[in-house]
């Protein structure tokens, strides 16, 4: 747990550089040139590199890979993408793509800042847009190079409405959630939940129990990585013990040992899926998700990979939001008959107070 906890501490170094990177920038992306080359679509060559959840974790490597693949398709060329097995792929997949001529790499994760960072800096002509990172290695406040695009999301207002939600929902008062690591990009969601549930318990004079985070200490339970294995399933089952019957599972393919865990138990415990609707990218837990919190990766890659195809690279960061519908809450699916109809409209009373700013969620890309 040692190289977790000085990952965690670096990111939270970086929070303040993010703010202050974010301060004025809109939601929506803006049109703002780069030194970065752009190339005739004939020519272009789009590339991507994952994080060491592979391509096909049904989460968030599989929704940039597919935006990629889309935007490819529409731009009639060939996309290229490299899985990285551990961590210490990731400065070498990135040369790699370099070095294969590749006309925009996209990196997936905030794990991969330092080796986009390292690339873009020696290689001003190649683009690159980072997902889930504004790569500001060196906190200045700024990105380190004009030519790396930041595609970021502020799911933290998406998961108060779904905390605000399992509020509503739960029969025992109590809901868990967990991560794989304490990264920003990770606790926003965990975050956002716990404020959710708190607002619950204000408006209904409820005593709904948070457990898996804490906002004072900002801290909770983490696995310690973003597997589905064995640390993840205990960590379910210490929830689901502590009598939780709804859970968020935050990273990746971890949720499927949070899957298992409670179809384990024999109990009626809901599902909350992350990045995808979980529901459609793997049926195989369908039953048990309540909803999921989108993240709008595969549209924001999509749109990047078509504007620098187009030589139209547009380096200012994308901020997903709910205005913007870079952040959302998936359909309740099997579980939309137990959703109270009155819920639903106060949830979605919320989100439009979100929206209009009478109601501000915290997190560390608000505005």
């Amino acid at each position: 747990m040692k190289k977790t906890m000085t990952k965690a501490l670096l990111s939270g170094l970086a929070i303040a550089g993010t703010a202050a990177l974010l301060a004025g920038c809109g939601s929506a992306p803006a049109t703002s040139s780069s030194s970065g080359g752009g190339a005739a679509a004939s020519d272009y060559l789009p590339c991507m590199v994952s994080d060491f959840g592979g391509f096909e974790d049904k989460s968030f490597n599989q929704l940039g890979y597919e935006g990629l693949n889309k935007a490819a398709d529409e731009l009639g060329v060939e996309a290229k993408a490299v899985e990285s097995a551990t961590e210490t792929d990731y400065a070498s997949n990135v040369q790699g793509l370099v070095d294969q001529g590749c006309s925009t790499i996209v990196t997936v994760g905030f794990a991969l800042a330092s080796a986009a960072s390292e690339a873009a800096l020696a290689n001003p002509d190649v683009e690159f847009v980072s997902i889930d990172d504004v790569v500001d290695t060196d906190g200045d406040g700024e990105t380190d190079a004009e030519n790396i695009k930041p595609l970021i999301f502020d799911t933290a207002q998406a998961a108060f409405l779904v905390g605000y939600l399992s509020a509503g929902v739960t029969q025992t008062g109590v809901v868990g959630t967990f991560g794989g690591m304490n990264f920003p990009t990770v606790s926003v969601f965990m975050d956002g939940f716990a404020q959710g549930v708190e607002y619950y318990n204000e408006t209904k004079s409820a005593d709904v129990q948070v457990i898996g985070w804490d906002r004072a200490s900002q801290d909770g339970s983490f696995t310690g990585g973003f597997e589905a294995n064995d640390t993840a399933r205990q960590i379910a089952q210490g929830l689901i013990d502590q009598n939780a019957d709804i859970i968020l599972p935050v990273g990746g393919p971890i949720y499927q040992s949070a899957a298992a865990a409670i179809q384990d138990s024999g109990k009626d415990i809901a599902l909350i899926g992350v990045d995808a609707d979980v529901y459609e990218t793997d049926p195989s837990v369908g039953p048990l998700l309540l909803t999921s919190v989108l993240k709008g990766i595969d549209v924001g890659v999509y749109d990047a990979i078509v504007a620098a195809g187009n030589d139209e690279f547009d380096n200012a960061p994308f901020v997903g939001t709910l205005e913007n519908d870079g952040v959302g809450i998936a359909p309740f699916h099997d579980w939309e008959s137990k959703v109270p109809a009155e819920l639903v409209t106060e949830v979605d009373a919320l989100k439009a107070s979100i929206i209009d700013g009478s109601l501000t969620v915290e997190s560390y890309l608000a505005q």
